[in-house]
């Protein structure tokens, strides 16, 4: 039997998608594939791999991809996720495709200001948001499953 896969997506595959894929790999890479892209990849923002790394989660060689790269490749998801902010929402990038999709709106760490401790505060409450997220997600999932069977 094949995994699901989710592709998690937003605009510079620099925070938010990162740290969803990677969330997405550690607490269900049994039943999911799970890769993130984004619209104009950027390079890893350092207070997300800080923030990962305090949870065990070491993204620090992670390279950002574009979703073109995976439309060219003609790749197939059956999940899409995106995970912009609300006010970026209208920018995030759309993956052509069969998959069912999902929108969940985080905090982009690019737009914290204040001192690095402050901002990585801030860029741990997103963390922890994405963490809860898939994890409520993976609930709602699975009872739909146990429904169905």
């Amino acid at each position: 039997m094949s995994k699901n896969s989710v592709l998690f997506v937003c605009i510079h595959n620099s925070a938010r998608s990162q740290m969803a894929e990677a969330w997405m790999r550690l607490l269900y890479g049994e039943e999911f594939h799970a890769e993130s892209a984004g619209l104009e990849p950027g390079v890893l923002n350092p207070l997300v791999v800080e923030a990962m790394a305090e949870v065990g989660l070491d993204i620090s060689s992670n390279v950002p991809q574009s979703v073109f790269e995976l439309l060219e490749a003609e790749r197939k998801f059956t999940w899409v996720i995106t995970v912009c902010d609300g006010e970026a929402a209208e920018q995030c990038p759309i993956f052509p495709g069969p998959a069912q999709r999902k929108a969940w709106s985080f905090e982009d760490p690019s737009s914290f200001t204040g001192t690095d401790e402050e901002r990585l505060a801030k860029t741990r409450v997103v963390r922890d948001t994405i963490k809860a997220e898939i994890e409520a997600w993976y609930v709602e999932l699975s009872a739909q499953k146990a429904q169905n069977a």
